[in-house]
């Protein structure tokens, strides 16, 4: 919040520039050091820096009694430090941008999250049948259970890997990605398939496929492959397209979400390789502290919310009332694909934040400056999630009609995902994992004791949700310590 203590003239490098003692002609002698050091008192952001520019200055406590009546050079500080009005010098240049974003790439992220949900479009055939013993559609049950275990694995996995990445270990990074990602693959099959009822065993097998997916775009994200896990999902989105006006065959479906699968598994395990960590360990990093796997459990639960949270706002409908009930794709597409702004919104939030920080002068100042950019970029994310929904609604064959409350539920689901990620980029993901697995458990119980339609609940749930959200990001965000680099 303020400049180098050593501003001096131009080629001073090491120390301040102090003008000369004058003889006393002021009637207060603190009155004529006041008009002699105003510029370096001005700059000062706390009275230890002023008593460090005395004492620079040769001034002695003996000295400062006798000359200006104050008992030693903090007193004399203070005194001084209150008499002169804060004015701290502008940075020379332009400022860093440590957390500059590339949109177009942000983007690619957000087609990234998805471009999967067209498996969902090609397998649909795939994955007929009649209404299982809850009366819900044929594989609902399978299929959700191995997408949330995934999602919760897989967050934390990320967690880990990027933790690695952080400390500048990358074949450590590999490593972590190579043991935990089949692992999660396993569980996240077999939890399909233990939860898959009479005549659902191709729903187990199309969510075992899932968990492959999920286990290689894992690996890919967290390396920086986007374009490889791209190129793996062209066969997917080719097929997909038909379906609109025509009927392909099982075999051709069947082939090219094999292909795909096969493609995403196939550049993970390329980038895996050429990220080492695969040969024998270098003995000094071995011996070196890394990452504890405790500390990723928090964004695991993190991923257990937000998973609850999407899900429930694209078939909590489905769950509550059977077959009979459309699932609300536009809204699902359209929270998956608001993912790649919202990132580039997070990292322009914390630009902004530290613009603010340079400019600010008072606490209260920066508060304010902070909630300003919380309300544009979350303002600004809210826009798009609107548009992407009206739009999905608009051109998505056979889509329910958006009414007004399911509308205010998603914007509200919306701002919990973007007001918890916010938090969870601060460091403070128990906070946020907490209010997105009550708001999520909450949901969830609601469905299965009937307390409440779907489309009041979520809503309802949601908002209270975001305003707790609200005020925690409020309260943190709001002091300048949780601003470091």
């Amino acid at each position: 919040m303020s400049g180098s203590l050593w501003l001096g003239r131009e080629g001073q490098d090491t120390l301040p520039y102090i003008p000369r003692q004058r003889p006393h002609t002021a009637a207060d002698p603190v009155d004529e050091l006041v008009d002699r050091l105003e510029d370096l008192i001005a700059a000062a952001v706390h009275p230890d820096e002023v008593a460090a520019i005395l004492e620079s200055d040769g001034m002695t406590d003996a000295h400062i009694r006798t000359a200006y009546g104050r008992q030693d050079s903090f007193a004399l500080a203070e005194d001084l430090y209150a008499r002169v009005e804060r004015r701290y010098p502008r940075v020379a240049g332009p400022a860093a941008d440590p957390w500059h974003a590339s949109l177009p790439a942000c983007l690619l992220r957000g087609l990234l999250f998805a471009l999967p949900g067209l498996a969902y479009v090609l397998g649909a055939p795939l994955l007929a049948g009649p209404p299982n013993g809850l009366g819900m559609p044929s594989g609902t049950v399978p299929l959700l259970a191995g997408a949330i275990t995934g999602w919760v694995w897989n967050q934390g996995l990320s967690h880990r890997a990027y933790s690695w990445l952080g400390l500048g270990d990358r074949p450590a990074a590999a490593r972590a990605l190579r043991t935990g990602a089949p692992l999660g693959a396993v569980l996240s099959g077999l939890v399909a398939l233990a939860v898959a009822g009479p005549g659902e065993l191709p729903a187990a097998a199309f969510a075992a496929g899932q968990a492959v997916y999920l286990a290689a775009a894992t690996v890919l994200l967290a390396l920086g492959r986007e374009r490889d896990l791209l190129c793996a999902l062209v066969p997917l989105a080719a097929g997909a397209a038909p379906t609109v006006s025509y009927d392909l065959p099982d075999a051709l479906r069947t082939g090219l979400l094999l292909l795909s699968l096969a493609a995403a598994a196939g550049f993970a395990a390329r980038a895996l390789a050429e990220a080492g960590g695969d040969g024998d360990f270098d003995a000094a990093a071995d011996d070196r502290p890394g990452p504890r796997l405790a500390a990723s459990i928090p964004y695991a639960l993190f991923g257990l919310g937000t998973a609850m949270l999407v899900l429930y706002a694209a078939v909590g409908d489905v769950l509550a009332d059977g077959a009979d009930s459309a699932v609300a794709a536009p809204s699902a597409v359209a929270l998956t694909l608001s993912m790649g702004p919202a990132e580039w919104l997070l990292y322009r939030f914390r630009n902004e934040s530290l613009a603010g920080l340079r400019e600010s002068t008072t606490a209260y100042g920066f508060r304010k400056a902070v909630a300003a950019t919380v309300a544009v970029c979350l303002g600004g994310y809210l826009a798009v999630l609107l548009a992407l929904t009206l739009a999905g609604t608009a051109l998505w064959p056979g889509a329910s009609e958006l009414g007004a409350l399911r509308l205010a539920g998603l914007l509200a689901t919306g701002m919990v995902l973007w007001t918890a990620l916010l938090l969870q980029s601060f460091g403070a993901v128990r906070g946020a994992a907490a209010v997105c697995c009550t708001a999520g458990g909450i949901q969830v119980l609601a469905l299965l004791t009937g307390a409440g339609r779907p489309s009041t609940v979520g809503p309802v749930v949601a908002a209270v949700a975001a305003a707790v959200l609200a005020v925690v990001v409020g309260v943190l965000l709001g002091r300048a310590t949780a601003h470091r680099i």
